[in-house]
Parts: C-alpha cells; sequence; structure tokens
C-alpha cells in the first residue's frame, strides 16, 4: 500500500476500550461538569505555526515592525478586527469563538506539535497519544468507519497512539484530495475476491489466530484482531465506503470550498463526520514564514480562509454544527516583531485558535494578547485546557487515567481546565 500510516491503521484497525481504567480520577479539585455536545471533531492543523498578529490578532495601533504588512478589518463579532487575510472568515465569525491567548514554552517544532496534538509537554520518558487516538480508544467505532482519520496524510508522529494500543492508529485516506483521479485504496476487495472466497480468507484468518494463544493478551495480537473486524466492516458497508467518495459531491460544493488541496480535504472531513467518524485531523502546511511573511503568507491563508468558511457555513446551514466541534490549531505563533528578512520567527508565548460548534458560543473572542501581541494579558489557555475542553463536550471525562505499558496509569489530562467561559 502506498501510504504508511494508512498501512498502519488497517493493520491495527479501532479497538475501542482497550488500555484504559475507567472511572479513575485525577487528584485535586474537581472541574466542571459539562453537558456532552459534540459527536465529532473536525481538527485543521496548521503545520509550521501560524502569525497570530497577521490573522486572528491583528494589532493595528502598533507600530509598523509589529503590526506587519496587512491591514486590519472588521467582522460580525462587533468591535473585532481579523486580518485582511481572512476576509471569508470575517464574515462567519458570529459563528466561532477566537482564542487569542493560547501559551506554552516549546518554541521547537516538533516540541510545540507534541503540545498541541497531545495536550501534554514532551516527556523523554513517555510518548503521549494524540487526542485522535484517545477518542478513537474511548469512543470506538461509529456506522462502520474509522474513528480517527487523518487527511491526507499523518503527517506528524506527533498525531499516532503513543502508549495507546496500536489499535487507536489513525486512517489516512492518502493521496490528494484535489486530484480529478483521487481515490482512497483499499476500501474494495481485490479484484477477482468475491464474497464466498472473501469468507473462506477470513476462515482461515481465524485459525491461524487461534494457534498463538500465548499472544493472546500482547497488543500485536489485539491490533490485528482488531483491524480486520475495522477493514472488513468497511468494506462490506457500501454506506461506510461513499464516505470517501469526493466524486459524488456536486461541482457548486467543490467550488464553494476551493478546489484545491485544503479545500477538498475540509470537504472530505465533512463528509466523514456527517457519516460518522469520530474525530478528523485534516493537515495543512506552509506557515513556518521566517521570510518575506507578506509574500508567501497569502497563498497560504487565502486557501485556508476560503475552505474553512465554507466548512463552518455548511455544517451550520445542516444543523450538524450543534454537534462537531471545529477547531483551527498550530503549534505556536510567531514573533510580535517582524525579523531582519521581513518574516517573523518562532513565538509559543502568545497565539490564536479558532474554535466552534458544538456548544462552543458563537461571535466570542476568549483572552487577550497584549499591545504588542507578545504575551497573554487576559485568560491565557494552556494546551492542556484545551484537550480538557475537547473531551469534556465528547462527553469523555477529563479526569480518567489511562493504562500505559507496565499497567501504569497515565492522566488523562494533566493540569488542565475545562474552558466553561467559552461555552454557550
Amino acid at each position: 500500500m502506498p501510504d504508511s500510516t494508512r498501512r498502519a491503521f488497517l493493520q491495527s484497525g479501532t479497538l475501542a476500550g482497550l488500555g484504559f481504567v475507567a472511572g479513575t480520577r485525577l487528584p485535586g479539585a474537581t472541574p466542571a461538569r459539562i453537558r456532552a455536545r459534540a459527536e465529532s471533531v473536525i481538527q485543521i492543523h496548521l503545520g509550521g505555526g501560524l502569525s497570530h498578529i497577521d490573522t486572528f490578532d491583528p494589532k493595528p495601533e502598533a507600530p509598523i515592525e509589529v503590526r506587519g504588512p496587512f491591514a486590519a478589518i472588521p467582522t460580525k463579532i462587533a468591535g473585532e478586527r481579523f486580518s485582511d487575510q481572512l476576509p471569508r472568515t470575517a464574515k462567519i465569525a458570529d459563528k466561532i469563538s477566537v482564542i487569542r491567548a493560547m501559551t506554552h514554552v516549546e518554541a521547537d517544532h516538533d516540541r510545540g506539535t507534541h503540545s498541541m496534538l497531545t495536550g501534554f509537554q514532551p516527556s523523554p520518558a513517555l510518548t503521549y497519544p494524540s487526542l485522535g487516538a484517545v477518542v478513537s480508544n474511548q469512543l470506538g467505532v461509529r456506522n462502520d468507519l474509522p474513528a480517527y482519520v487523518c487527511v491526507p496524510n499523518a503527517d506528524s508522529r506527533f498525531l499516532g497512539t503513543g502508549y495507546l494500543s496500536a489499535a487507536n492508529a489513525p486512517f489516512a485516506v492518502g493521496g490528494n484530495p484535489a486530484s480529478e483521479r483521487f481515490r482512497v485504496q483499499d476500501l474494495t476487495s481485490a479484484r477477482g475476491i468475491d464474497a464466498a472466497r472473501l469468507e473462506s480468507r477470513k476462515s482461515i484468518l481465524h485459525d491461524l489466530d487461534a494457534g498463538f494463544p500465548a499472544l493472546g493478551e500482547g497488543d500485536a495480537l489485539h491490533a490485528s484482531e482488531a483491524f480486520y473486524r475495522q477493514a472488513y466492516a468497511l468494506i462490506d458497508s457500501p454506506k461506510a465506503r461513499a464516505a470517501f467518495d469526493l466524486a459524488a459531491e456536486p461541482n457548486d460544493s467543490k467550488e464553494r470550498y476551493g478546489r484545491r488541496g485544503l479545500g477538498m480535504s475540509c470537504l472530505l472531513a465533512r463528509r466523514l463526520v456527517q457519516a460518522g467518524s469520530r474525530y478528523v485531523v485534516v493537515n495543512f502546511g506552509g506557515f513556518d514564514h521566517h521570510l518575506q511573511i507578506g509574500a508567501n503568507l497569502p497563498g497560504r491563508m487565502n486557501e485556508l480562509d476560503q475552505a474553512f468558511a465554507a466548512l463552518i457555513g455548511d455544517l451550520d446551514a445542516s444543523g450538524l454544527l450543534a454537534t462537531t466541534l471545529v477547531l483551527i490549531t498550530t503549534e505556536f505563533g510567531r514573533t510580535p516583531r517582524m525579523n531582519g528578512d521581513a518574516g517573523r520567527d518562532h513565538w509559543p508565548r502568545v497565539f490564536s485558535v479558532a474554535i466552534a460548534g458544538a456548544g462552543i458560543k458563537r461571535g466570542y473572542v476568549h483572552g487577550a494578547s497584549n499591545a504588542t501581541g507578545a504575551d497573554p494579558e487576559v485568560d491565557p489557555v494552556r494546551p492542556a485546557d484545551l484537550s480538557a475542553t475537547i473531551y469534556s463536550l465528547l462527553g469523555i471525562d477529563p479526569e480518567k487515567k489511562l493504562m500505559s505499558p507496565g499497567n501504569r496509569p497515565i492522566d488523562l489530562v494533566r493540569d488542565g481546565r475545562v474552558l466553561t467561559e467559552l461555552l454557550a
């Protein structure tokens, strides 16, 4: 198979409930309990480090070396402005919230990505699971679709299962969704394999698995069994397979999202959560703008702005936004002052996250950076707070512990709180 991560999923599947101790509580004060409103999550992750000042948190009154090359424009949130690189998003801002005081301490790409995709600072002693892997572990398969999907690929190793079973690995669709020839491979039986022959193969596989009792409690065998169950269920379900079929989308829908990689990835993500996938990560890189941000950012932002606004509009019009949590995340922000190459460098001390749907307030800005966008000034938010909120909205208790190898209980969320201020 051409895509290693998609192959990893098809070799491991999705087996809910492996490796956790239900009902175990974190020590300390009990966080607020909230009503679960999310049935699915779409996380658009922007690799490289999106500049907050040039997008969701402009500083039009700051000196030119801070405010940068872009203007600030009004939004549908009274009194709030976005960068002129987000004109479509500004028009649907009354449907979303923006967190303007996201913060952590990791200025390295890998370490910052780990923090945002797992909710934990990196540790040399343990590899933590991604949010999607935890959701797969806790909620499992629905409607024969993979619980956790990466579109188009799982480009970061921090999208993996960490210390959880390989059975919770993401299904990566592979390929370029914007291509006219785009097809997700391995969703049908091989040519020449009829139903009778497929059943015969299932029987042979069952007999082979029965010959390894010594591995009966091992992760490799559990993952293998889960893989085959999920793979056969997906192959046998026309409705599940149809969710991956972008060719079935009307042309006007494709034009609205934009016939480019991110637009078609977001459209595919919408089809997947509509059909039953629990957690879909859309990966879109190219935001590491140390050089000439004025020339290099607009192309990426035009693609993001069109796709995100179309996704929010579609979900809202269909009623799915009420049960679908949508996020734009990135590993960190960019420096508040332009560098000597007319770019911005890494800056984790404050940056922005957009969030919408599933009980999130509409038309709301949470927290604030200071006048130069250098530090949080009001209501700082850490990755653990964001993950606690995501889990809670999905009905996953953030006080649980998961079990790592060696039967060591690990906090699902460490020192994080549910952001009740974000909730409607």
